[in-house]
Order: structure tokens, then sequence, then C-alpha cells
């Protein structure tokens, strides 16, 4: 018996990719989408790959936002997203920080999060592409396969930015991110 064919998947970053960085954001209403992010994620949506976000939430472990303060900004965040036509098909974070809980394999650039994704959507990783606005959003993309593309914003590390120029594709837009990737 064939096996239907696994599917693609665009791995999104959110902070500072999808929305704005405010760090540790724990009230949904603080909420700031990027510009054109609904327009990228609808993109993706119209044709055919899922749109996941994995971001790392150290600010649990920090003490700085909850479980349930995270979980508020997650639904707000598919709230604005559907609002405007754009389907956030599943959301994956790691609650943890390496000097507060210890090492774990789920924080960024860890794969954990995205094995969970394929194993929960039969997602081929080779087909599949990791956006973000730092190095350990697109890293997973020489490990698991698939195209890297970082998007940079102002607090991207000048470093992280020069090696991801090297060893990534680099886009200036979330929106040309996502071009690139449907074009491929």
């Amino acid at each position: 018996m064939n096996e239907p064919p696994k599917r693609r998947a665009a791995f999104l970053d959110r902070d500072g990719t999808l929305i704005t960085d405010v760090h540790y954001l724990a009230d949904p209403e603080s909420l700031v989408m990027m510009p054109n992010a609904d327009l990228a994620v609808r993109a993706l949506n119209d044709a055919g790959w899922l749109a996941i976000v994995v971001t790392n939430q150290s600010g649990i472990a920090r003490g700085l936002v909850t479980e349930e303060q995270y979980q508020a900004t997650a639904q707000r965040l598919r709230e604005v997203f559907a609002a405007r036509g754009a389907r956030i098909d599943a959301m994956y974070h790691c609650p943890h920080h390496p000097d507060f809980t210890g090492p774990c394999e789920c924080r960024k650039p860890g794969t954990l999060l995205f094995r969970r994704a394929a194993a929960d959507f039969g997602i081929d990783f080779r087909r599949s592409a990791y956006i973000g606005d730092r190095l350990r959003d697109v890293q997973q993309a020489q490990t698991l396969g698939g195209v890297g593309i970082m998007v940079p914003v102002p607090s991207t590390p000048a470093d992280e930015l020069e090696r991801a120029k090297r060893e990534f594709v680099v886009a200036d837009t979330l929106m040309e991110a996502v071009r690139a990737v449907l074009a491929g």
C-alpha cells in the first residue's frame, strides 16, 4: 500500500518574525503583527503549505510569563491572523531556558519540536522551510533538511546575519522569504 505524500511546512518563528518582539509577551492585547505577516501566512495557506509556529519562550522558565499567559497570547495570535484570512496550523513552544531549567531538546536550535510537528502532520523536512530572525530559527535546515531563511530585524546579531548570508538564504521581509519558498 502506498503512503500518502508527506506535506510541506513553513516553520515560522513567532517573536520578531510574525509579531514584534516585546520581550516576554504576557498580555495578549500587546500583540502587534509584523508588516504583511498575515499576507505571507495566507500565501503559504493558499499554496497548500502548513504554517507552523515554533518558538522559544524562556520567559516561562524565568517566571516572567505563565503558561496560561503564553496560551492566551497564542490564542490571540491565531485569532488576529484568522481575522485577516490567514491560518496558523499549529504552534509549538519551548518553555525552558538552560540557566533556569537545565538543558532540553526542545529549545531551538534543538529539533524536538520540529520532529513532533512532523509526526503530528506527516511533514517532509526536505521539502520544508525554516524562517526566523535569528540563526537558531533557521539552523534546522542543516540538520533536518529543507531551506533556512533568515529575515533580519534590528535586534538580529550582526555575526548571526553574516553567518546566515554564508550558509542560508537571507530575505528582507517575511513576504520575500515566503515568495522564495513558494518559487523554490
